[in-house]
């Protein structure tokens, strides 16, 4: 958008305001004209700029900008594309309670960081903390039944369990 057009429009109403005064008052007129333009400039774009913030507020799905090329202004609209629909969480499994419903303790855990890493990220994605996951995982796995004593070798026990677990 040239802004040129306006601010000649300006000038020449100076000039038209000045007219029966005489032409030293013209001559004045036209002096000060050209001294405003740069003001006069800088509140057009202003201007434009505050229409265009009131413009894109207004406005759902796009925004409008007053970006300068060289003594121009140019008005930009930007369309946003519609955010997609996020989906529904999925349902969160309770928590048991501890088992007996008894006093809780402090338990220090050690496992290989990428197991620690692995099980950050399940907890997370299912919305609950590390430790509301491990008293779960730990709670179904003491529910299991136990295999049968045939399953195991001579000399171990059922109730002693080895071996790591993943995710």
């Amino acid at each position: 958008m040239d802004l040129t057009p306006y601010l000649e429009t300006l000038r020449a109403d100076l000039a038209a305001a000045a007219a029966p005064a005489g032409p030293d008052t013209i001559r004045a007129a036209e002096l000060l004209g050209h001294s405003l333009e740069s003001s006069a400039r800088l509140a057009l774009l202003e201007a434009l700029s505050d229409a265009t913030a009131e413009i894109t507020t207004r406005l759902s799905d796009a925004s409008v900008e007053v970006r300068l090329r060289g003594r121009e202004a140019d008005l930009v609209v930007t369309q946003h594309a519609p955010e997609p629909p996020v989906p529904p969480a999925p349902p969160v499994a309770p928590t048991p309670p501890p088992p007996d419903g008894g006093d809780l303790t402090r338990l220090t855990l050690r496992m290989p960081e990428s197991l620690k890493t692995h099980v950050e990220q399940t907890a997370a994605a299912e919305g609950i903390s590390v430790n509301a996951w491990l008293v779960r995982a730990v709670t179904l796995a003491i529910n299991v039944p136990p295999a049968p004593p045939s399953s195991f070798p001579s000399g171990r026990s059922p109730k002693r369990v080895t071996g790591f677990f993943q995710a």
